[in-house]
């Protein structure tokens, strides 16, 4: 949980530059749908990583179960929401799918810089 402050913060930052560069790239369809996309992923990773912290917490043999369950649940809404958006006409749908693509990596970037530090820089 020590890392979620950083990492909430960089996908901030990461939304107001993916709204902007949408913006400029195709107008507020594109800022809405690149926005929403790394809205998406913080959201959804910060919820797995509350839940497995709680869960370690509580009692750590649900760790596994509670994790799988988040991360099916997680990936199915994202599969939903990508199946939705690829089948409308919203010119936003490109823009969110890169959205979402960013705040992956930019995620699980910073987190592994993260815990490298953590662990590597002592």
């Amino acid at each position: 949980m020590e890392h979620l402050p950083l990492l909430s913060a960089v996908c901030v930052l990461l939304l107001t530059c993916a709204a902007s560069v949408g913006f400029f790239a195709g107008g507020p369809a594109a800022a809405l749908g690149a926005a929403t996309g790394v809205l998406i992923v913080t959201v959804s990773y910060s919820m797995s990583t509350l839940v497995i912290a709680w869960a370690d917490t509580v009692r750590p043999a649900l760790l596994m179960p509670l994790g799988l369950l988040t991360y099916m649940l997680k990936y199915t809404l994202l599969g939903i929401i990508l199946a939705y958006g690829v089948s409308t006409d919203w010119p936003g749908k490109t823009a969110l799918g890169l959205g979402i693509v960013a705040g992956v990596m930019v995620w699980t970037g910073v987190q592994a810089w993260w815990m490298y530090g953590r662990t590597v820089g002592k």
